[in-house]
């Protein structure tokens, strides 16, 4: 079963268990694959899927951190509890030291020394990472070890 088709049905399953919170959330979700679909004219794969999940995380992480410098708890714990209903069908990601270690060896491979060799280490490390790890998480990392 794709993970479209998981999602799928959880939205069904909340609904026989009327879990509104966790059927909202997710009717967003598959509303965002819809959109996608229609937009790019393309049937989505799991990788698609997980990419779209990752970008709305983002935003609900951004908009609750807005909501909290806002002084609007409420509205800010709206977010996260959308962003714990989505994470379970992300990818597991990477523990900071399987992140650094990753990371160490992507450098090795492209033969970085310096900080002028981060845009190299990554493009490599962005896609090797996809899905394990956010960017920004990656980024801060390779400037960590490059310093």
């Amino acid at each position: 079963m794709s993970l479209r088709e998981t999602i799928n049905q959880d939205v069904k399953n909340a609904m026989k268990s009327k879990n509104n919170k966790t059927r909202d959330a997710l009717r967003l979700l598959t509303s965002a694959f819809k959109q996608i679909e229609v937009d790019e004219r393309k049937e989505l794969n799991d990788d698609d899927v997980i990419k779209i999940i990752q970008s709305q995380v983002k935003r609900r992480n951004d908009s609750a951190t807005q909501y909290k410098d806002a002084g609007r708890d409420d509205l800010m714990q709206i977010e996260l509890d959308e962003i714990a209903i989505y994470t379970p069908y992300l990818p597991a990601q990477l523990s900071d030291d399987e992140l650094t270690t990753a990371v160490q060896e992507v450098i090795t491979k492209v033969g970085a020394v310096t900080m002028k060799d981060m845009g190299k280490v990554m493009g490599m490390a962005s896609k090797e990472l996809a899905g394990k790890a956010d960017g920004k998480r990656i980024n801060e990392c390779v400037k960590k070890l490059l310093a």
